[in-house]
């Protein structure tokens, strides 16, 4: 599903983050900045030992904040590592909201045009889909409404359910 948004468009697929040739694609990072599983780890094998050292040299960061780094081997030029929350913690929508939001505000300081977002904290950090895809869609959607010169924001979703959440979702925001 695409949809345009002033001059930029919102994308839903279903695939791999670690394939998108987008100029940039997010990690749903820890706060330690660790390429360890999920997400984090596809980027690690694919991208490369280059991607974790420069972590390394970032961290530690706080829950909701967000760090651009180069992307190895990968498609994308650049990845930013934002922190999602952990479910049961204090705040969680709020923090994946900032999460969302900080790594929008990375990718236009960069001059970044198009970025793909995972379903960020879903994973491991157990964060509901339908609560991720309110939260991360909403963030998007009021980013662009407000002008920028992102391009294309992806939201590459790992399964076909969770693309079908995003997208049903993604029309009720539109609507209202």
């Amino acid at each position: 599903m695409q949809t345009k948004i002033n001059n930029s468009i919102i994308e839903l697929i279903q695939g791999d983050i670690t394939e998108q040739g987008t100029d940039a694609i997010v990690n749903a990072a820890n706060e330690q900045l660790l390429l360890g599983s999920g997400v984090a780890g596809a980027i690690r094998m694919k991208g490369g030992i280059k991607i974790q050292q420069a972590c390394d040299k970032l961290a530690p960061i706080a829950t909701g904040q967000a760090v651009i780094t180069t992307a190895g081997n990968l498609k994308a030029k650049r990845i930013i590592h934002a922190v999602g929350p952990i479910q049961g913690q204090a705040i969680e929508d709020e923090k994946l909201a900032q999460a969302t939001l900080n790594s929008l505000k990375l990718a236009e300081e960069n001059n970044i045009k198009s970025i793909s977002f995972p379903a960020i904290s879903t994973g491991v950090f157990g964060f509901p889909m339908a609560s991720c895809a309110r939260i991360m869609l909403s963030v998007a959607v009021e980013y662009l409404k407000a002008g920028t010169n992102i391009e294309r924001v992806v939201f590459c979703l790992f399964d076909n359910n969770a693309r079908d959440i995003f997208v049903q979702t993604l029309k009720i925001l539109l609507k209202s």
